[in-house]
């Protein structure tokens, strides 16, 4: 496979492109790994990640803090140092970890330390969690591409991981989920996929995304 950073931008957009497709069921579980990543709303980055392909699953989940099992309450309220964060386990025989460092990247805003899009607070921020120094020279020198590639210094930091831990059931496959909210506030009796799509065009995420990576925003409108 080639590596994504001997690729001019326009071609990783066609790599990209080339590369989603519906999460695979088959992959055996003893060859995959996982990276773990906070891109703002957890929802948006599982809904993103579960299009590559190579990713087998991806948990919404929280990390970064100091409070053992935090409740999605907790963590919004800010207090426990938690992010919403997203461990995305793949098949490293069809994707790489740093090509989806380079996918992360261009799907968040690494220039804004207060949150991401509409959701702000320290719960929303943007990082990239490493449990080994390899981990850490890939998404190091993933940085350093967006950098380069940006022209400007991005903020987005690569933390070492402490203890994950998975959000509560409501929030899994929150975005192609046919459940039905009673109330929200995009609505009554709407589906959580529905009310996910309003939340996401509402936010602005794709919006800033395009304006920030142009061609190189491969999940804005996917």
């Amino acid at each position: 496979m080639i590596a994504l950073k001997t690729l001019k931008p326009a071609l990783l957009a066609v790599l990209i492109a080339v590369g989603f497709t519906v999460k695979a069921t088959d992959a055996h579980a003893a060859e995959t790994a996982t990276i773990t990543v906070a891109g703002g709303c957890f929802w948006c980055v599982e809904a993103d990640f579960e299009k590559v392909r190579g990713v087998t699953e991806v948990v919404s989940g929280y990390t970064g803090g100091t409070v053992a099992n935090p409740t999605y309450k907790q963590v919004v309220r800010g207090g426990t140092g938690h992010y919403e964060a997203a461990r995305i386990r793949y098949d490293p025989a069809q994707v790489s970890r740093p090509q989806l460092y380079d996918l992360f990247f261009r799907s968040i805003d690494p220039f804004d330390a207060g949150g991401q899009f509409c959701d702000r607070g320290e719960s929303y921020r943007s990082a990239i969690f490493v449990g080994s120094e390899a981990a850490r020279k890939d998404a190091e020198a993933a940085k350093r591409r967006a950098e380069q590639e940006l022209g400007r210094e991005v903020v987005t930091p690569v933390l070492d991981l402490g203890e994950f831990y998975r959000a509560e059931d409501y929030h899994q496959d929150y975005y192609k989920s046919d459940e039905r909210l009673p109330v929200s506030s995009v609505g009554i009796a709407v589906p959580k996929r529905a009310a996910y799509e309003r939340y996401r065009d509402r936010c602005g995420r794709d919006e800033r995304v395009r304006e920030i990576w142009g061609d190189d925003a491969p999940f804005a409108g996917s």
